[in-house]
C-alpha cells in the first residue's frame, strides 16, 4: 500500500516531466507578423491629417491654418508616403462630440473604404476630448482590415504600438477632464458677468451695434420689427406674414429674403424687442454632448428691464407673447381677446372664458369679478333662516349621492369634459359658453351662437343623439390650477346644478369641493403560486375626498345661503341669463380699437415699402 506522501511526490514528478516538453528540433515554427512601428514600413503608405482648434477667434484661426499648411508640406516630402488629404472641421466646432464633427465622421468613413493607411494629428486633444469617443474611434480603426494607425505627434503616441493604448487612455482622460474644468471656469465667468449686468449681444433683427457693443436701432429693420408683432396680434398666422414679408422682399438679419415662421416666432420670443434682456434663457447641463436645455429655474436667471432703446412695447411683446402661449387658440386665426365682465343680472361677476387663452393671470380674472361684484346681503341670509327654520341643518352634498344622471364637469391639466347629462339638461344646445367667476370660485354655462368668440361645441351626434365629448382646455386648466392650486397630476371633477327661470338656463358648478380622481398602477397577486409567476400590472381609480368632509354630511343651509348665485330659489332680480359680457377699458390694453390702431401703422409701414420698390 502506497502512502498518501509518495503518491503526491509522484503527481509532482510527472507534472514536472511533462512540462520539460519535447526536443524543440521536432518543431516547425512559423514566425507571426510584426506590426510596424511608426515610420518602419517602406512601402508606400496612404497618409491623411486631421485638424480641429476649438474656437473662432483670430488667434485660433491661425493655428488652424498653420497646422494644415504644416501637415500638407509635412506629409508630401515623406518618402514613401502618398498624401491622401487634410480632414477638418469648422472653426469652433467642440472636440467633446462626434455628433457635429463632419470632418471626423468622412475620415472614418474613408478609413472604412481602404483609402487612408495613416492618420496624423497634433495631440488627444485635438482629435477628442470625450474619452469615450477618443477610444471607439481608436479601437474602430485598429480593428480594420489593415489596422488604421494614428500618430499623436505632441503626445508621441502612435496607436498600433502595444503600450499606446494604456498611455492613450491615460492622456484622454486628462483631455476630457480639462475640457471639464474648461466648462466650469466659462460658467462661473458668464454667471459674473451676467450677474453684473454685462450681458452677450449676439445679431438680432431690428439693431446694430455700436463700437461698444451697445445695441442701437436699426430703423430699417426695426419696420419689419413692428410689422411682424403688430399683424400677429391682429390676427394673421406666422405663415401668412412670412409670405408677405418674402411678398415684399424684406431682409432677415442674414440678408434673405426668404421668411419662414420659425423665424418670425424667434422674433416674437425675443424679449429685447421691448427693450428688455433675459440673460440664461437655456443652459447646457452635459459639457459631452452640448445640448442646451430651456431654463426652468434650474440656472440662476438675470433680467434688466429698459437695457436699451425698444422697437415696440413691452404691452406690445407681452401681449404677442401670450398669444403665442395659447398655440390651439392661434390656430383659430383670431384676434386677441379682451377682459369682459357680466355687469349685472344672476350673472353679475362672471367673466367669459376662452378655454385656450393662457393670457390672462388668475389674479386678472379675480379682478375683473370684483369690479362688478355687491357685497353679500346679510338680509337674505337672515330671510333664509326664518323663512325655512333650518338653523343648524346642512344641505348635502350631491356627491354622496352621484349618479349617471347628475350633470357634472371633469377636468384634469389640459383636458375637459362634460358628462352627457349635461348635455340632456341643454336639450339641443350645441355651443355653450364658459364662464369663471374666481371670487366665488365657481363656473357657469349658458348657451350661445357659433359667432361667440368663446363659444365651444360640447358635444357631438351619435345616432341622432348627443354624445359628450373631450375638448382640449389649456387655458382654462392652467387659470384654474392656479387658483385652486391643484395637483396637475390629478383630475377633479364637479357636480354640476341645473338652475331655469323661463327659457333662462343656467348651470353651475361650485369648484371648492371637487372629487379628486387619481389612476395609479397596482400589481395584483400572481394567479399561480409559484416562484416564477407575476401578476398582472393594472390601473386603479382612486377617488379621493376633503378631510374637510370628515363627519359632515354636506354645507351648512346658511353658507349656501350666503353664495347667492348657488341658492337660485331665493333670487328674486333679473335673471337675463344671455346678458353680453361689457368690456373693462381700464384692464384692457389692446381693446378692438388698440388693435386696429396697431393694424393701421403696419399698413402704413407697408405702404411705404411699395413706394420705396417704386
Amino acid at each position: 500500500m502506497i502512502s498518501s506522501g509518495a503518491e503526491a511526490a509522484d503527481r509532482k514528478q510527472r507534472i514536472r516531466d511533462r512540462y520539460k516538453g519535447v526536443d524543440t528540433s521536432e518543431l516547425e515554427v512559423i514566425p507571426a507578423k510584426t506590426v510596424e512601428g511608426f515610420g518602419e514600413s517602406t512601402s508606400i503608405r496612404r497618409v491623411a491629417a486631421y485638424v480641429r482648434v476649438s474656437t473662432d477667434n483670430d488667434e485660433q484661426t491661425s493655428s488652424y491654418e498653420l497646422q494644415k499648411n504644416y501637415y500638407t508640406d509635412y506629409i508630401k516630402a515623406q518618402p514613401g508616403w502618398e498624401f491622401v488629404g487634410i480632414y477638418d472641421d469648422d472653426e469652433g466646432i467642440s472636440g467633446t462630440s462626434l455628433e457635429h464633427r463632419k470632418g471626423m465622421q468622412q475620415l472614418i468613413e474613408d478609413c472604412k473604404a481602404g483609402k487612408i493607411d495613416l492618420i496624423l494629428t497634433k495631440s488627444i486633444a485635438r482629435f477628442a476630448r470625450n474619452i469615450v469617443d477618443c477610444l471607439s474611434v481608436i479601437e474602430t480603426l485598429k480593428n480594420l482590415d489593415p489596422p488604421v494607425g494614428v500618430k499623436f505627434e505632441a503626445d508621441n503616441i502612435y496607436t498600433l504600438d502595444s503600450n499606446g493604448r494604456m498611455i492613450l487612455t491615460i492622456l484622454a482622460s486628462v483631455a476630457e477632464e480639462e475640457s471639464h474644468s474648461k466648462s466650469i471656469i466659462m460658467n462661473w465667468s458668464i454667471d459674473r458677468r451676467f450677474s453684473r449686468g454685462l450681458f452677450l449681444t449676439p445679431a438680432l433683427l431690428g439693431y446694430d451695434q455700436d463700437e461698444d457693443g451697445s445695441l442701437v436701432v436699426n430703423q430699417d429693420e426695426a419696420q419689419t420689427v413692428k410689422v411682424i408683432y403688430y399683424l400677429y396680434l391682429n390676427g394673421f398666422s406666422f405663415t401668412e406674414i412670412a409670405e408677405l414679408l418674402t411678398e415684399y422682399g424684406r431682409k432677415t438679419k442674414l440678408g434673405n429674403t426668404e421668411w419662414n415662421p420659425g423665424t418670425l416666432a424667434g422674433v416674437i420670443a425675443n424679449e429685447r424687442h421691448c427693450g428688455d434682456v433675459l440673460a440664461r434663457k437655456t443652459f447646457t447641463p452635459n459639457f459631452l454632448t452640448h445640448k442646451s436645455k430651456k431654463n426652468n429655474n434650474d440656472r440662476t436667471q438675470y433680467r434688466q428691464r429698459d437695457h436699451h432703446e425698444a422697437i415696440v412695447s413691452r404691452e406690445v411683446y407681452n401681449a404677442a407673447n401670450h398669444l403665442r402661449a395659447s398655440r390651439s387658440y392661434t390656430k383659430k386665426n383670431r384676434p386677441l381677446p379682451v377682459l369682459s365682465v357680466v355687469d349685472d343680472g344672476i350673472l353679475r361677476g362672471y367673466v367669459p372664458f376662452d378655454k385656450d387663452w393662457t393670457g390672462f393671470s388668475a389674479e386678472e380674472y379675480r379682478e375683473a369679478s370684483e369690479s362688478v361684484m355687491r357685497e353679500p346681503d346679510d338680509s337674505v341670509v337672515g330671510d333664509v333662516k326664518n323663512r325655512l327654520n333650518l338653523t343648524g341643518y346642512e344641505v348635502v352634498r350631491a356627491q354622496y349621492f352621484a349618479t349617471l344622471q347628475n350633470p357634472a364637469m371633469t377636468i384634469s391639466n389640459g383636458k375637459l369634459r362634460f358628462n352627457t347629462a349635461c348635455l340632456k339638461k341643454f336639450e339641443d344646445v350645441e355651443y355653450v359658453e364658459l364662464l369663471l367667476n374666481s371670487v366665488d370660485r365657481c363656473v357657469a354655462i349658458r348657451p350661445c351662437e357659433k359667432s361667440n368668440p368663446n363659444a365651444i361645441r360640447w358635444g357631438r351626434l351619435k345616432e341622432g343623439c348627443w354624445c359628450a365629448s373631450t375638448l382640449g382646455c389649456r387655458g382654462l386648466a392652467k387659470t384654474l390650477f392656479d387658483i385652486m392650486e391643484w395637483d396637475e397630476d390629478l383630475r377633479y371633477r364637479f357636480r354640476g346644478q341645473f338652475v331655469e327661470d323661463g327659457d333662462n338656463k343656467l348651470m353651475l358648478f361650485e369648484l371648492d369641493e371637487p372629487e379628486i380622481i387619481k389612476v395609479e398602477e397596482i400589481v395584483l397577486p400572481p394567479k399561480e403560486n409559484t416562484e416564477d409567476a407575476e401578476g398582472e400590472t393594472v390601473k386603479k381609480t382612486i377617488y379621493i375626498f376633503p378631510p374637510e368632509w370628515a363627519g359632515t354630511f354636506g354645507k351648512s343651509i346658511t353658507s349656501i345661503a350666503q353664495v347667492g348665485i348657488l341658492q337660485q330659489e331665493n333670487y328674486s332680480g333679473n335673471w337675463d341669463v344671455l346678458r353680453p359680457a361689457a368690456e373693462i377699458e381700464e384692464m384692457n390694453t389692446f381693446t378692438a380699437d388698440g388693435l386696429n390702431a396697431l393694424l393701421h401703422e403696419a399698413e402704413k409701414i407697408m405702404e411705404g415699402w411699395t413706394d420705396t420698390d417704386e
